[in-house]
This record gives C-alpha cells, sequence and structure tokens, in this order.
C-alpha cells in the first residue's frame, strides 16, 4: 500500500499562512479588533489550516513534535461550531506566535516531498 501524499495539505497550509500574512500585513491588534473582515478572513484562514493538518501524515508529524497538531487540528472544530465568534487578541496570538514556526515546517516538507519520487 502506498503512503498517502502530504503534499495536498502542506500546500493548503503554506497557502492559507501566505494569505493570512496579505490580510494582515502590519495591521496592529487594536485595528485587528476593530475590523470584522479581517477577522473573518483569518478565521477563515485558521479553518484551511486545521482541515489541511488533518490530511498530513502520522510520520510527517512525528518529525515535528515541536507544532502542537493536535491544537492545530482542534482548532477548526472550535471556529466552526462555536456559536460566538474566536475573540480577536486570541486569533492574534494564534498566527503571530505559531504562524512562523508552522510554515516554516511546512515549506521544509513540502521542499522534501517534492523532491522526493513518491510524492
Amino acid at each position: 500500500m502506498t503512503a498517502r501524499s502530504s503534499v495536498p495539505g502542506l500546500t493548503d497550509i503554506v497557502q492559507a499562512i501566505e494569505r493570512i500574512h496579505a490580510v494582515l500585513g502590519d495591521t496592529s491588534l487594536d485595528a485587528f479588533e476593530l475590523d470584522w473582515q479581517q477577522q473573518w478572513l483569518v478565521e477563515r484562514g485558521v479553518e484551511i489550516i486545521s482541515e489541511a493538518s488533518r490530511r498530513l501524515a502520522d510520520e510527517l508529524k512525528a518529525r515535528h513534535p515541536e507544532i502542537l497538531w493536535q491544537n492545530v487540528a482542534g482548532i477548526g472544530n472550535v471556529l466552526r461550531h462555536n456559536d460566538e465568534s474566536i475573540a480577536a487578541p486570541v486569533l492574534w496570538k494564534l498566527v503571530h506566535a505559531d504562524r512562523p514556526v508552522l510554515k516554516e515546517v511546512c515549506a521544509e516538507e513540502l521542499k522534501i516531498q517534492e523532491r522526493s519520487p513518491q510524492a
């Protein structure tokens, strides 16, 4: 049985992170808290990241214990099933504190997988 490729999931994560960065630019937390459109778009990007993380191979996740993969996957459930929107400061911390490491890991894994003959 051939192992499932993580390329689509990694690509989705990297693209979503890049789009979140493009939406936020150098927006301050104060401005972000007042801009429902930015919050909405960031929430959607986080949902995409969450869903894509579920499609990554367990071996890939095991190579990167510094990423809390269960939390990455779980935030999507919170966003999808919470009647209230997530507080802007929580989203802000999520994308500013966690995004750089996640992007770095996923971009590197994507390069490795794209070079691999089985990707």
